[in-house]
């Protein structure tokens, strides 16, 4: 008699719990349509490249339409203009510039009856001294590695980092912003650590190192928060804040550059 008892009562439970499920519908975001620009100037002189693209909605696949028929330029304070053609489709081009270290850039593009600015500081260079490879973390099939920048970073002046991952020629997800408010004036080692490309002896690694200014690096460092994989497992998705105007998605962002290729060990 108890156990049928039970029967009934594990019956009566089951009946209420299904009876009380509510089938939940994500709302996800499908805004698609607008502006994405791209824009990045470098002290190595030759092409520069702003580039002009729609999103897309959630659902679809990462094909981002580009815009055409925009009129691009950039000036400096010295009062140089530089326009930019348009080839391909989208991707505005300037042939021959080099960005000045200390001198602000201005970025003007205008489409569809509406001009966007933004302004970057170019930083000082700082050299990449080396890349390296060891061992990663939690290594336990003890053939995985991990790379590491080294480099001095100059005392008593803010200066704020991005690094780009190539592992054999693909570009790694993950973001790698930093800034010196810890470690101003002193030499640094710092692990680029990712979960997107497993990196094994005798893979070709690529490292990129901009020196960028503070808007830029507040750019990146929100989306580096925004990474599952990044400081504190992730935040909460949302546009990271631009340095243009109107408001748009993307930045515009004057650097230095170099990079450095190993053969990792």
């Amino acid at each position: 008699m108890k156990t049928i008892k039970l029967y009934i009562t594990f019956a009566i439970i089951t009946v209420v719990t299904a009876s009380c499920t509510k089938v939940i519908d994500l709302k996800l975001g499908d805004v698609s349509g607008k502006l994405v620009i791209e824009g990045n100037i470098t002290q190595v002189t030759g092409p520069q490249y702003i580039k002009l693209s729609q999103n897309v909605a959630f659902t679809n696949t990462n094909t981002y339409p580009a815009v055409t028929g925009a009129t691009v330029f950039v000036t400096d304070n010295d009062g140089n203009t530089f326009p930019f053609t348009e080839s391909p489709a989208g991707t505005y081009s300037t042939p021959s510039m080099g960005g000045i270290i200390n001198n602000t850039y201005t970025m003007t593009v205008v489409t569809n009856g509406t001009t966007y600015t933004a302004k970057s500081t170019m930083p000082g260079f700082v050299n990449l001294d080396s890349v390296t490879s060891r061992p990663a973390i939690f290594n336990t099939s003890n053939n995985l590695r991990q790379i590491t920048v080294h480099f001095q970073d100059p005392p008593g002046v803010a200066n704020q980092y991005r690094f780009v991952m190539y592992v054999n020629s693909v570009q790694v997800k993950s973001i790698f912003a930093f800034n010196d408010q810890f470690s101003d004036g002193r030499y640094s080692n710092i692990d680029l650590i990712e979960n997107d490309i497993d990196v094994h002896p005798g893979d070709s690694v690529k490292v990129e190192m901009q020196c960028i200014d503070q808007p830029i690096y507040t750019y990146w460092f929100t989306l580096m928060q925004q990474d599952p994989d990044g400081p504190g497992g992730g935040v909460t998705p949302s546009n990271p804040p631009t340095n243009i105007t109107p408001v748009s998605l993307g930045y515009f962002s004057a650097h230095t550059t170099q990079t450095e290729t190993i053969v990792v060990k």
